[in-house]
């Protein structure tokens, strides 16, 4: 698929993603239209998102496993449903946003709160970062440049985990809140 289109032509669209995503992020979060939760029973969401996260670590953990162990196939296959899982999480993100009427307030106290505040805040910051890293790091395997794949998902690899179990920690914090 991406294996004769140019790098400039991948690295545009990467550019565009990257840009687009986060920004069409921000505009739902502060222009959204009123909420429409009349009857909409939205609380499983937190937990469905908490759920989703868990399956991108696992694949991402797996995916580790499988190329450290020489089976390409099976990492493509693990990799490719973290994406997945992730666009999931994020398309899921932006629907309970758009239909939610407020947000849920951190209650915690002390030293608690300042850890939530680190993770959450960290937790957004890289999940707009890792986007572009992502999406390059995919295109090299999608055009079997495994030498500069491999060199890129070592960068990448550490900062989308940590953007997966941040955001189940997230979860773990605010449940009682929900």
């Amino acid at each position: 698929m991406l294996q004769n289109t140019s790098t400039k032509t991948i690295n545009f669209i990467i550019a565009v993603i990257s840009v687009a995503v986060p920004s069409l992020v921000i505009a739902m979060l502060k222009f959204a239209p009123p909420a429409i939760t009349h009857n909409i029973d939205l609380s499983f969401f937190p937990k469905f998102h908490a759920v989703v996260n868990t399956g991108t670590t696992l694949c991402l953990l797996t995916g580790l496993f499988f190329i450290k162990n020489k089976n390409s196939s099976s990492h493509r296959i693990a990799m490719l449903t973290a994406l997945l899982l992730s666009v999931v999480f994020l398309l899921s993100y932006v629907v309970y946003h758009t239909l939610k009427a407020e947000d849920s307030k951190f209650g915690g106290e002390g030293i608690i709160r300042f850890i939530y505040f680190f993770i959450l805040i960290s937790h957004i910051i890289l999940s707009a970062i890792v986007l572009p890293f992502v999406l390059k790091t995919f295109s090299f395997a999608f055009k079997n440049d495994f030498i500069q794949h491999k060199k890129w998902a070592k960068f990448t690899f550490p900062l989308w985990l940590y953007v997966a179990i941040t955001g189940v920690l997230v979860y773990v914090f605010m449940a009682p809140y929900y």
